[in-house]
């Protein structure tokens, strides 16, 4: 099984992105859902009141679904869509930055600082596959396109 994971890894590194981009767009929807839903337990089981303003958090929610296409867009077709793979890096740096900063200097929260390490990693996770997929491509392009 080890060796079918690493022919995976270096032979077919667009199937890893792709994958990758899988998951995280359903990890999007999910956490879509959830803002756009409110249940009461998950929203007291985070750490937040019940009772809060629902309209930002249910666009936010939006914000995750909508973010889910570009990472399917860019899952299906990576070559046409590469600039939607590369802006889905920036949005999870951005978004890792946003919510260490608020957790830190407006109110500490779990739900908050798990979700800013969450998006740093998937993001991080991203790029690497990125780039293993991009040297693969340069080195096989250089080595038999010559």
């Amino acid at each position: 099984m080890g060796g079918d994971l690493k022919t995976i890894l270096f032979q077919y590194p667009e199937k890893l992105l792709s994958a990758i981009l899988w998951l995280v767009a359903l990890h999007s929807i999910a956490m879509g859902l959830a803002l756009i839903a409110q249940p009461t337990l998950l929203m007291k089981l985070s750490g937040f009141s019940s009772e809060c303003e629902r309209f930002f958090p249910a666009q936010g929610g939006v914000f995750h679904i909508l973010m889910a296409v570009a990472y399917v867009m860019g899952a299906t077709d990576i070559e046409k869509y590469h600039y939607l793979i590369v802006f889905s890096i920036i949005v999870k740096a951005l978004a890792t930055l946003f919510l260490i900063i608020y957790c830190f200097a407006v109110e500490f929260k779990w739900i908050v600082l798990l979700s800013g390490i969450g998006d740093g990693v998937m993001g991080l996770i991203i790029y690497l596959a990125l780039e293993n997929y991009l040297h693969l491509k340069t080195t096989y392009c250089n080595r038999y396109l010559k």
